[in-house]
């Protein structure tokens, strides 16, 4: 019924189409033609001839492209478009094709064009007996018992046979016999056979009865097909199993493996054949999970575990079996068996924080509780017995609690941020199994800091170089202290505190609180102080506050800021000149006179050279360059002119020099003259000696009163250090007459030199050392250098 629906349906679907088909091309011819054909026929075997049936000219068959048209995956017909001759192009199996006993066709399209033409062709395909009936299974049993009452039907198994018509199944026959019949029962589309007991059966004469039934269809010539029949005679069904015990014991351990056998059941039945087969089965009423765990072979009886055994779930189970015989109706007997769990240690501990402190500050108290924590072991017995540890190796123990297995974490140690910020207290808890288990369990400690640390400088006393005329507001040097605290227990602020005498100085020096940097508020004078001292106080912003503070010794360095000062020749309107008279009958080298001068600076700042900067005669008189002594080169003759004129040129040895002059007026005269003269003149010499002496001698007791003080300050800071610190001055050697300073002194065992004479000019402080290196380099020997340690 469905089928012809469907065909229907499908026709319908393919008149609209063609319908559309002929709106859209225009002129078309119609025809339908039907043929018939069997199936299973060869390819290419001839249906009819397709293009005389309808009337078109074979000749242009090909020039009108004469096909057949398929909408369908396979094509089982094709057109020949030479003779216009429809073939089989595929071999056809009606049975795949059609289901069922109706008509089974195909509706073919046939398309020519030029013009366009559609002509529609049926073809019947045909059934042919090319399936035998066959039996879904070759064999069947019945099992009957003796006490069966005849007329009892028993289906059989029906036939199935692909044809259709005659072709299909006729009827069903059965050996002959005297306790069975045949009996077909027609149905709508199938004949089903049943097998009727005609005359009550005895196994004790025949256990036993084969049959075979045969199942013939229509077709020419016939096919058949088989089915045995197995007739089994049952005994009656008298006595129940039975168990030797009404109740069983089994233990087992609770790891034992999935699948393992851990009890057999034993049931015995007195009946024979088929009343005495046992199957075993558990009751239906038991826990879901002991059928999860347990499997009961129905047949052997052997119990298996079936899933995992856990102890601490449960240790004991109780299986109710089943015994039933296969009798009809079938016997049961019944009996009870308890399976009691053995622990093993297969549970590890457990370790469950309660509490927690992460942070705990670095100041507290030893025995201070941080953490609490409670170990379980689901185990039993020795299995649940744990022992806790702490493993690594931490200021923290471990105290147990009144209740067992509850514990604190405590202090033992004193601790300290600023060695250990962080610990990993890792605890160890092990039960007493064989083998035993362990857990591990680590607590993350951070340690909060507490102002306990002051601030502390690098190193103390702090020194210092300044080079005078340092620019006023400008920074002159830093300081820095580092607090090994965290946060506000680590901001550090700084503050200037003076010292006796050194007030005054140290008014003028400012210092950022924030980042140490000193400025000085104005500029100072080497000439006027050379060095001075004063104290920084570094204070953290902890609460309470720590401090701590640093000496800073401060020393001024000299810049060529003065201008060398003629002292002689000094005439009596101040200015430098002077007149000299000499015998004309001096030798060569006689001295004239000498130039004299001071320099308020040191080092190669006040270091004076003399050159002569202007002389009438360059062959009479020479100038020695260190000690401005004027001589005569030679003896003067008759042609020597009797007044010559020297300019003397005094230069410093400073980076940028400053000079002065001084003029030499020399007169030539007789020997008597000179004699008369030098009575005279010698009076006036013995006072202007006395002046330039009384001159040196006020200056070089200021030179040294000053030298005196810096030894006695330097004493002083050396007695206040921890270290041996002890400072000596060393006059130097080279004086030779004219005022410059040198000064040279020892610290530990550094050796520090303020430069002197017949050194270089080129003194440079040198950026980006660590010890502030003044370098002196020594320009008369290239290959070595002076450095100054600051």
């Amino acid at each position: 019924m469905g089928t012809e629906i469907q065909s229907q349906r499908r026709g319908h679907c393919l008149f609209v189409f063609h319908m559309a088909f002929l709106v859209l091309f225009g002129n078309q011819a119609l025809a339908q033609i039907r043929y018939s054909v069997p199936e299973e026929v060869t390819e290419g075997t001839v249906v009819g001839n397709v293009a005389k049936d309808l009337g078109l000219d074979i000749t242009l068959l090909t020039d009108r492209r004469f096909r057949v048209v398929s909408g369908s995956k396979e094509t089982f017909f094709e057109v020949n478009q030479k003779n216009g001759a429809l073939y089989v192009h595929k071999q056809i199996d009606r049975e795949e094709l059609c289901q069922g006993s109706g008509a089974c066709l195909m509706e073919l399209k046939i398309l020519v064009e030029n013009p366009l033409e559609m002509h529609y062709v049926t073809v019947e395909i045909t059934d042919v007996n090319d399936h035998s009936p066959s039996f879904p299974e070759k064999d069947q049993r019945f099992e009957i018992f003796e006490t069966t009452l005849p007329g009892r039907r028993f289906q059989l198994h029906t036939a199935r046979d692909p044809d259709a018509g005659i072709n299909s199944i006729r009827t069903y026959t059965l050996t002959s016999n005297e306790y069975f019949t045949l009996d077909i029962r027609q149905s709508d589309e199938e004949k089903i056979p049943f097998l009727v007991l005609k005359k009550s059966l005895d196994r004790e004469q025949t256990s036993k009865h084969t049959l075979l039934v045969t199942a013939v269809d229509g077709g020419k010539p016939q096919r058949s097909g088989t089915l045995n029949v197995s007739i089994i005679v049952l005994d009656s069904n008298d006595n129940r199993p039975v168990f030797s015990q009404e109740i069983y014991q089994s233990s087992i351990k609770e790891n034992v493996p999935i699948g393992s056998s851990i009890f057999v059941m034993n049931a015995t039945d007195p009946d024979e054949g088929i009343n005495s087969e046992i199957e075993y089965s558990l009751v239906k009423t038991l826990k879901k999970k002991v059928y999860d765990i347990f499997d009961l072979d129905k047949l052997t009886g052997v119990i298996r575990i079936k899933g995992a055994v856990d102890y601490e779930e449960n240790d004991i189970y109780k299986l109710d079996v089943e015994a039933s015989d296969k009798g009809t109706p079938p016997l049961t007997g019944d009996c009870r068996v308890i399976i009691k769990i053995i622990d093993v240690n297969d549970n590890p501990p457990e370790i469950e924080v309660t509490s927690l402190s992460d942070t705990v500050p670095e100041d507290s108290k030893l025995g201070t509780v941080i953490s609490l924590l409670s170990v379980t072991d689901k185990d039993s017995g020795v299995n649940g017995k744990i022992i806790s540890s702490i493993t690594s190796d931490v200021p923290f123990e471990l105290k147990p609690s009144y209740k067992e297995n509850i514990y604190s974490v405590v202090t033992k140690e004193f601790l300290d941020r600023e060695q250990v910020s962080h610990y990993e207290i890792t605890i160890k808890a092990t039960d007493c199994g064989d083998p035993p288990l362990s857990t591990f369990k680590t607590l993350s400690i951070q340690i909060a800091d507490v102002n306990d640390n002051s601030p502390q400088f690098s190193q103390n006393p702090l020194q210092f170089y300044l080079v005078e005329n340092n620019v006023a507001g400008n920074s002159i040097f830093s300081v820095s202290a580092t607090d090994n605290d965290l946060n506000e227990n680590a901001a550090i602020s700084y503050h200037i505190v003076g010292q006796g005498t050194e007030s005054g100085i140290i008014s003028f020096l400012n210092i950022n609180p924030d980042n140490g940097q000193i400025s000085a508020l104005k500029s100072f004078d080497f000439e006027s102080v050379k060095m001075f001292q004063f104290q920084v106080v570094a204070t953290d912003s902890g609460a309470p506050s720590l401090s701590s503070n640093v000496t800073v010794n401060v020393f001024i360095l000299d810049q060529n800021d003065n201008a060398p000062v003629i002292l002689y020749p000094v005439s009596s309107n101040g200015s430098a000149e002077g007149l000299e008279e000499i015998p004309r009958n001096v030798n060569a080298g006689h001295l004239v006179t000498k130039v004299r001068a001071y320099d308020a600076d040191i080092g190669y700042n006040g270091w004076l050279l003399f050159s002569l900067q202007r002389v009438t005669d360059h062959s009479l008189f020479g100038l020695d360059r260190y000690t401005g002594q004027i001589r005569t080169l030679r003896s003067f003759t008759e042609t020597d002119e009797a007044e010559h004129k020297l300019v003397i040129l005094v230069k410093d040895n400073g980076n940028v020099s400053l000079s002065a002059t001084a003029t030499v007026l020399v007169k030539v005269v007789e020997p008597k003259e000179a004699f008369a003269a030098s009575d005279v003149k010698s009076a006036a010499k013995d006072d202007e000696e006395n002046n330039v002496t009384f001159y040196l001698m006020i200056t070089l007791g200021s030179v040294s009163v000053l030298f005196l003080i810096s030894i006695i300050v330097l004493i002083a800071m050396q007695c206040s250090k921890s270290t041996d610190y002890t400072s000596k001055y060393l006059q130097e050697t080279n004086y030779d007459g004219t005022l410059c300073h040198s000064i040279q002194y020892r610290s530990g065992d550094k050796r520090y030199m303020l430069v002197g004479p017949r050194m270089s000019i080129g003194s440079t402080i040198v950026p980006g050392s660590h010890a502030n290196t003044l370098v002196l380099p020594d320009r008369r020997h290239t290959s070595g250098e002076v450095r100054l340690v600051l």
